[in-house]
C-alpha cells in the first residue's frame, strides 16, 4: 500500500463505504456482542455464585458495567494492568471461581501471553479470558490496538481452548457452554456491532464447527466477524451460478478436523477467512489439518496479509482488505479461476 492508498483511507477519500451504519445512533445495544457479553454473565451469575468478573479499566468498553451493577461484590476493575489481571484471575480460578477476565483483544493476547500459558493453560485453570474489539476494529487507534495475531499465538498455547463469538446469540451461547468447559478459554470478539447470523441462540458444541450455509463448487470456513461477510459473498456467488457452502469455524483450537475434510472432498475448493494476520491464524490451522491429512484440493488463505494495516475507519479497511462481502467474493473467484474451475 502506498502512501496515498494510506492518506485516501485516513480521510474517507479512498471511494469505499467508510461509513459503518450499525453505529449511528439508535442501535439495538442488545444485539451488540459488546454489550450482551456484561448483561449475559450477569444473567448467568443470579444463578451462578462461582462466576466473577475483571477488566482493565474497560468496563464500559465491554459493558462489563452491566456485571457490576447486578454484582459488584463479584466485580473488579485492576485498572490498566492486564498482565496482573489475568495471575489474580488464575488465582480466583484455583480457589473454585470460574473468573471472565476481559480487556482489549491486543492487550489481552498481546500482552497476557505468559500468563495466559503459564498460570492458566498449564495449571488447567478455568479462566475465560475474553478479548474484544479483535482484528483491526479499533481502526484509527493503530497498530498498538489492533489485534491482528491473536489466533495464531493463542491457538499454539498447549490445552487452551480458542473460540470466536459469530455475534451476539453465538456469544450467549459460547459464555454458557464456558460455565463447564474444563481448562482455560480465549473468546475473541469482534467490534462489539457484528450483524447477526444466528437469529436465536444456537446450540453448539465447542469443537464442532457449525455449517451455516450448504454448497457444493467452493466452502468459505470462516470465523467470528467474518461469517456475515462471507455468507453474502456466498449469496453474491449464487447468482453466477456458484454454490458455496459456509463454515462457520467457531472453535480454532481444538480444531474440527472432521469439517474441514468434508468440506475439501464433498465441495473440492476451500477459503478461509479471518479478521486477523493470515500467518499463523484460521487458515494456517486448515492448510496443515488438509496437508497432513494428504488431501490436495484448490485452497487459499484470506485475511490481512502479513503487515501492520493503515490507520483509518474499520469500515475502510475491512473494504480495503476485501474482507467484506464483494471482496471475499472476489478472491473466491480468483481462487476457483486460478485452478481452472468454473468461475
Amino acid at each position: 500500500m502506498n502512501t496515498q492508498d494510506q492518506s485516501e483511507i485516513f480521510n474517507g477519500t479512498a471511494g469505499v463505504g467508510l461509513k459503518d451504519t450499525r453505529s449511528v445512533d439508535g442501535t439495538d445495544t442488545r444485539a451488540i456482542p459488546a454489550f450482551v457479553f456484561g448483561e449475559e454473565l450477569a444473567r448467568l451469575a443470579d444463578h451462578d455464585p462461582r462466576i466473577v468478573v475483571l477488566t482493565a479499566d474497560l468496563a464500559r468498553s465491554n459493558r462489563a458495567t452491566d456485571f457490576a451493577a447486578r454484582h459488584p461484590e463479584r466485580f473488579v476493575n485492576v485498572g490498566i494492568a492486564e498482565k496482573n489481571m489475568i495471575t489474580m484471575a488464575a488465582g480466583m480460578a484455583a480457589s473454585g471461581y470460574v473468573p471472565f477476565a476481559a480487556t482489549f483483544g491486543a492487550f489481552a493476547a498481546l500482552l497476557g501471553a505468559e500468563q495466559i500459558r503459564t498460570d492458566c493453560a498449564y495449571p488447567g485453570m478455568p479462566v475465560r479470558v475474553v478479548g474484544h474489539h479483535c482484528g483491526m476494529s479499533m481502526g484509527f487507534y493503530g497498530t498498538s490496538h489492533h489485534s491482528l495475531e491473536d489466533i495464531g499465538m493463542m491457538r499454539c498455547i498447549a490445552d487452551l481452548t480458542v473460540v470466536c463469538a459469530t455475534d451476539a446469540n453465538h456469544l450467549r451461547a459460547l459464555l454458557r457452554l464456558s460455565l463447564e468447559h474444563p481448562g482455560a478459554m480465549y473468546i475473541r470478539l469482534g467490534r462489539g456491532r457484528d450483524p447477526q447470523v444466528y437469529p436465536d441462540v444456537p446450540e453448539l458444541v465447542i469443537g464442532r464447527a457449525e455449517t451455516v450455509r450448504d454448497g457444493t463448487d467452493l466452502t468459505i470456513i470462516a470465523t467470528g466477524s467474518e461469517v456475515h461477510p462471507a455468507l453474502a459473498a456466498a449469496a453474491e456467488l449464487s447468482e453466477a451460478g456458484i454454490s458455496t457452502r459456509v463454515v462457520d469455524m467457531f472453535t480454532i483450537a481444538p480444531l474440527d478436523r472432521d469439517a474441514v475434510l468434508d468440506a475439501a472432498l464433498t465441495t473440492g475448493a476451500v477459503l478461509t477467512v479471518e479478521e486477523g494476520n493470515v500467518t499463523g491464524g484460521l487458515g494456517t490451522a486448515v492448510a496443515e489439518c488438509l496437508f497432513e491429512a494428504g488431501v490436495r484440493v484448490p485452497f487459499r488463505r484470506h485475511g490481512v496479509p502479513d503487515e501492520h494495516v493503515p490507520v483509518g475507519p474499520p469500515a475502510g479497511l475491512y473494504a480495503h482488505y476485501r474482507l467484506d462481502g464483494p471482496g471475499i467474493a472476489a478472491v473466491a473467484r480468483e481462487l476457483l479461476n486460478s485452478k481452472g474451475t468454473r468461475a
